[in-house]
């Protein structure tokens, strides 16, 4: 089960970097999935003009989906990567507290005689 785990985080990790997005001040972008897929206008002026409206929300509509697909995949492995990042960050500020606790214990000890 570990090692399955173990695996997986690895896994995540190495396509987190792969397609990570970017954040400004107040949005995040993915950075892998192309442009947004610019959604087209229904023009129902003529028959003409409607039918090929249709066919270009049919194209746009499986465009959509594979852009929507990559946002969600991209999204989930940077919050993947965020969070393993926040935990290995606060392991090591623990490591380093419960280390200078021994070290302060270990020194009182020597002062004290003990």
């Amino acid at each position: 089960m570990k090692q399955t785990i173990f695996a997986t985080a690895i896994l995540i990790a190495g396509i987190s970097v792969a397609t990570a997005g970017t954040i400004t001040k107040d949005a995040w972008k993915p950075s892998s999935c192309g442009p947004e897929p610019e959604v087209p206008v229904v023009n129902g002026a003529t028959p003409d003009t409607y039918n090929n409206s249709v066919k270009a929300i049919n194209a746009w509509q499986e465009k959509a989906n594979l852009y929507n697909t990559c946002l969600i995949n991209e999204a989930n492995a940077d919050n993947a990567l965020i969070a393993k990042s926040a935990n290995d960050g606060q392991s090591r500020l623990k490591a380093a507290v419960e280390k200078i606790k021994t070290d302060i214990e270990a020194a009182a000890k020597k002062l004290d005689g003990k």
